[in-house]
């Protein structure tokens, strides 16, 4: 619990302290958030708004996790990294993509097909380590198994073991791609992605310290209602680096914002929510605990199947948050509310999670 506090204090505090000092870099580099012509008109404003504020996010993180790893003279553990090399990975293929859209001066970076590269390359490596590094109890990071609260019966490597670990890297890098692109996706108002991912990742600190106290591997008896997570503490301490440092940014995200995280952000942290959620054994779970970022993706989703099948919209603007703004309403009382719908999904998944371990 000591690294946990460490970790998402420490985090915080880098982030809170060193955004300023970046927001000054990039203002001098004149590096600002090129806006979309096709937006709400209320955007225009926001122009110039230094962006690629991941950065600090990312660098805040590795920071908190670095300094509770060598306060308590913990070795890092194989989870932890996995996750940790996800985040920076995804949030390099964001960078390229903020640079080109700043440098060019438009709203498209990268081209689709090398954004899709970058996150499948970084993507395959992590779901194939991802099942390798089995500790004295020979378990590995993740499994093969579809998870739930826990693992299922439902096993990708039910034909043999080079099929599941073909299987389980398509799955894994499924999750990835649609987590990052659903936090991309919520970016689209000043702490919006921001406040959310804090509530979300506060939630996987939770988890990952009861499923410490909770392990397999350290209980004296271990029945049924047990869990298999390998390295449940160290995922804690990771979450709550990333909590920390989306606690710090928030301070100069929240509207009207200082920097916005970019695609860096939005990458690093849809990553980091997927490894989280493959290693915590928790892969649906997350879809409930990450319900917003999943409405946002659905209004997606459908806006563009209706609009082809038919011709008609059935918001005035997709994702969601941007259907309001049409709407008439303001950005901040859009964005608190949309906290409060977050914090109301991630009460429903602890409360499955916890109700789950009650009647086991």
């Amino acid at each position: 619990m000591k690294a946990v506090l460490i970790s998402g204090g420490l985090s915080m505090l880098v982030a809170l302290l060193v955004t300023p000092l970046f927001i000054r870099l990039l203002v001098r580099k004149q590096y600002g958030q090129f806006i979309r012509q096709d937006g709400p008109t209320a955007h225009f404003t926001k122009r110039g708004t230094p962006t690629m504020g991941g950065v600090v996010i990312i660098a805040a993180t590795l920071i908190g996790w670095c300094g509770a790893l060598i306060v308590t003279g913990t070795a890092p553990s194989a989870s932890e990294v996995l996750v940790l090399f996800l985040m920076t990975g995804l949030g390099l293929v964001g960078f390229l993509d903020d640079y080109i859209k700043i440098s060019r001066q438009r709203s498209l970076g990268l081209q689709a097909r090398w954004k899709f590269v970058g996150q499948g390359l970084v993507g395959v490596i992590f779901a194939v380590a991802a099942l390798q590094f089995p500790n004295s109890q020979f378990r590995t990071p993740a499994s093969t198994r579809i998870s739930f609260i826990r693992d299922t019966n439902i096993d990708l490597a039910f034909a043999g073991v080079t099929v599941g670990l073909l299987l389980f890297v398509i799955w894994a890098n499924f999750l990835i791609t649609a987590w990052s692109n659903a936090v991309n996706l919520t970016d689209g108002l000043d702490g919006l992605a921001t406040g959310t991912s804090l509530i979300v990742f506060g939630s996987f600190v939770v988890v990952g310290v009861w499923q410490f106290n909770q392990s397999c591997q350290f209980l004296a008896t271990a029945g049924p209602s047990c869990y298999e997570t390998r390295d449940p503490l160290a995922l804690a301490v990771v979450a709550a680096a990333i909590t920390g440092a989306c606690f710090g940014f928030l301070w100069w995200n929240a509207s009207p914002a200082k920097i916005f995280m970019g695609d860096t952000g939005s990458l690093a942290l849809g990553g980091a929510l997927a490894g989280l959620s493959i290693l915590s054994r928790v892969e649906i779970l997350a879809a409930i605990i990450g319900g917003l970022f999943v409405l946002e993706v659905l209004s997606d989703v459908i806006q563009i199947g209706f609009f082809k099948m038919t011709g008609r919209r059935v918001f005035k603007m997709a994702p969601l948050h941007h259907h309001f703004e049409l709407q008439g309403w303001g950005e901040v009382t859009i964005v608190i509310r949309f906290w409060i719908i977050a914090g109301l999904f991630v009460a429903l998944g602890i409360g499955i999670f916890y109700a789950e371990w009650v009647s086991g």
